[in-house]
């Protein structure tokens, strides 16, 4: 516990609300449905997150209309950002997951990872108010804020951006497919999985909470081969 505080800058009061931010609804699935768990802590720092990267970005881009100030929201706070934070925190190591997440690599899982940094947002609020969270925010998100300010984009749109790489390579639209794959997980919980096909030859796999979650990272995955192997 210490340790994740001191990553994120701040110390709890109630360390239980950070074991309930780490906790995954599988985990307490294992023990009867008894215990807390995250997702309600995670709709709250959700909330949160979105408030205080939109005050940010307000005082920061004073001079900027309102649909740079939503999009550029938008690539801050979504699932491959919050994932890349959740990495530099190591946090996958801190979670507390059900017996069959941890088999299916719940710890690794882009998805859980993400909902885990909102999660422990909604506690630092709950804890502390919000300046606490605003200040955890901010330093969660700074690489992000950097690049932003240095007027370097967050791509959001893997799929679009991936789509005017190929064309530039003179591949059609037609001759790129997502394709269905499977799902797992109970009805509440699924995980879609998705495969990119270029050509007929296959070209990378996604997962997600949803298909067009799925496609998405199935297109970033792809979208970073192609530009390492430029």
């Amino acid at each position: 516990m210490k340790t994740i505080e001191e990553k994120i800058g701040y110390s709890f009061r109630d360390k239980g609300l950070l074991q309930t931010a780490l906790t995954h609804s599988s985990y307490a699935r294992d023990r009867n449905g008894l215990g807390e768990y995250n997702e309600r802590l995670e709709f709250l720092g959700d909330a949160m997150l979105d408030a205080i990267a939109a005050e940010e970005l307000y005082k920061v881009f004073s001079d900027r209309e309102e649909g740079f100030l939503s999009r550029t929201r938008a690539s801050l706070v979504c699932e491959r950002f919050l994932f890349e934070v959740a990495q530099q925190l190591e946090l996958g190591s801190y979670l507390r997951l059900g017996t069959g997440e941890e088999k299916t690599g719940g710890r690794e899982r882009p998805s859980i990872l993400a909902d885990a940094v909102e999660a422990i947002i909604g506690a630092v609020f709950l804890d502390g108010g919000y300046e606490a969270a605003r200040n955890v925010v901010l330093e969660l998100l700074k690489d992000g804020f950097r690049e932003v300010r240095e007027g370097r984009a967050i791509i959001t749109d893997y799929k679009t951006a991936l789509q005017e790489l190929l064309q530039a390579e003179g591949i059609a639209a037609a001759d790129i497919q997502y394709v269905d794959a499977g799902q797992t997980g109970p009805d509440h919980d699924k995980v879609f999985t998705v495969k990119l096909n270029i050509k007929g030859a296959e070209e990378a796999e996604g997962v997600g909470k949803s298909k067009k979650q799925a496609q998405q990272n199935a297109a970033e995955k792809a979208l970073s081969r192609r530009r390492h192997a430029i």
